[in-house]
C-alpha cells in the first residue's frame, strides 16, 4: 500500500502514559508499604520461656482437681474417664474455693509427678499423673509406639487426638513423649475381637502435664498459639523396637551414653547420629558388614578384644564380605 502513513493519536498516548505512570506510583508505593510492614519477631529465649510455664504449670496444677475416686477400683479405664475441672471461684473475691467433693477428688499439684531433664540446654520441668503403670514392657525413647490419646489446652479445648489408637514413632513427636512415654508400661495381654479390633489389659494410663520448650515452642501447629503449655492424656497399648537405619542395631541401643537422646550419639564425628548412620565408627565397613559371626547382632563382635565391638571401632575394619 504504497503512500500508506500509519497515524498516531495524541490523545490516546497522552491516556496511556498517565496509566503507565498511576501504576507505577501504585507499585512503588504498595511494595514501599510491604517493606515497613515487615516485622521480625525474635524467638523467645528458652531459659526465660521456661521459667514463666513452670509458673504457669503449678498455677494450673495447683487450681485444677481430677475424679481420683473413680480410679481407686482397679480395671481398664480410657482417657475419657479422666474428668480434670477448674476450682470454683468465689463470686466476690475471685479466690479459688475448696474441692467441691474432697472424698472423690483430688488436686492434681497432690497426685503428680515432677521431674527435670535438660533440653537444649535448658532445665525443664514436667510433670506426670499416673492412674496405671502398665503391665508389660517400657518403651524406649526411639520405639514406635501403639498409643490412644487426647491432647487439651489448659481451657480443656481438645487440639488433637487420635481417636482410635494409632502407632506413631516416638522420635517423629514432640520431646516431651520421649520423656514421658518410657514411665509406662504396656498393656501385659492383648485379645484379638471378632470385629477385627483389639481389647488391652492392664496397660499403661496417664495425663502428661507439659510446658511449650517440650512441646511446639515457637513453631506452634494450627489452632495453637506460640509457647503453649499442653496437657496430653493417653493409653499405651505396645512398643516395637526400632531400627532406623537398617544397620541391625536398634536405635535404643545407638544411645550409648544412655541419657534418652539418641540423636547427640555420633561416634565418627560425621554429624550424623549413630541411629541414622550406616557406618557408625567412620571405618568404611558399613555396619551391619561388621556382624562377622553373622548372627544378625554386630554388637557382640569384637575381633582385637578391647572391649568396643568393630562397629563403633574405626580400628578393625573388617566386613562379612571379605570373603565373597
Amino acid at each position: 500500500m504504497k503512500g500508506f502513513i500509519k497515524k498516531t493519536n495524541p490523545i490516546m498516548i497522552f491516556r496511556n502514559t498517565i496509566v503507565v505512570l498511576l501504576l507505577s506510583v501504585l507499585c512503588f508505593t504498595s511494595c514501599k508499604k510491604d517493606d515497613d510492614d515487615i516485622v521480625t519477631i525474635p524467638i523467645r529465649d528458652r531459659t526465660e520461656q521456661q521459667a514463666a510455664d513452670k509458673d504457669s504449670l503449678l498455677n494450673y496444677l495447683n487450681t485444677h482437681y481430677y475424679n481420683s475416686a473413680v480410679f481407686e477400683v482397679p480395671g481398664n479405664y480410657t482417657y475419657e474417664d479422666i474428668v480434670i475441672e477448674e476450682l470454683p471461684v468465689d463470686i466476690d473475691t475471685g479466690e479459688y474455693l475448696d474441692l467441691p467433693d474432697p472424698d472423690n477428688q483430688t488436686l492434681l499439684i497432690d497426685a503428680i509427678e515432677t521431674f527435670t531433664i535438660e533440653y537444649l540446654d535448658v532445665e525443664y520441668e514436667y510433670y506426670t499423673l499416673t492412674l496405671n503403670e502398665g503391665g508389660g514392657e517400657s518403651p524406649n525413647s526411639s520405639d514406635t509406639i501403639n498409643v490412644n490419646y487426647l491432647g487439651q489446652q489448659f481451657d480443656g479445648e481438645a487440639f488433637d487426638s487420635s481417636a482410635n489408637s494409632a502407632n506413631f514413632d516416638l522420635l517423629s513427636l514432640i520431646p516431651a513423649w520421649r520423656y514421658v512415654i518410657p514411665r509406662f508400661g504396656t498393656a501385659t495381654s492383648i485379645v484379638e475381637n471378632e470385629d477385627g479390633t483389639f481389647s488391652y489389659d492392664n496397660y499403661g494410663l496417664g495425663v502428661m502435664f507439659i510446658p511449650s520448650g517440650l512441646a511446639y515452642f515457637s513453631a506452634a501447629p494450627t489452632g495453637l498459639s506460640q509457647y503453649e503449655n499442653l496437657v496430653f492424656k493417653f493409653e499405651l497399648y505396645t512398643t516395637e523396637a526400632n531400627d532406623h537405619d537398617s544397620d541391625l542395631v536398634f536405635s535404643f541401643i545407638e544411645d550409648l551414653n544412655g541419657n534418652g537422646d539418641v540423636s547427640d550419639d555420633d561416634t565418627d564425628l560425621d554429624g550424623v547420629p549413630n541411629y541414622f548412620d550406616i557406618d557408625d565408627d567412620g571405618d568404611g565397613v558399613i555396619t551391619r558388614f561388621e556382624d562377622l559371626n553373622n548372627d544378625g547382632d554386630p554388637t557382640n563382635d569384637d575381633t582385637d578384644e578391647d572391649g568396643i565391638p568393630n562397629y563403633l571401632d574405626s580400628g578393625t575394619a573388617l566386613s562379612n564380605q571379605d570373603d565373597n
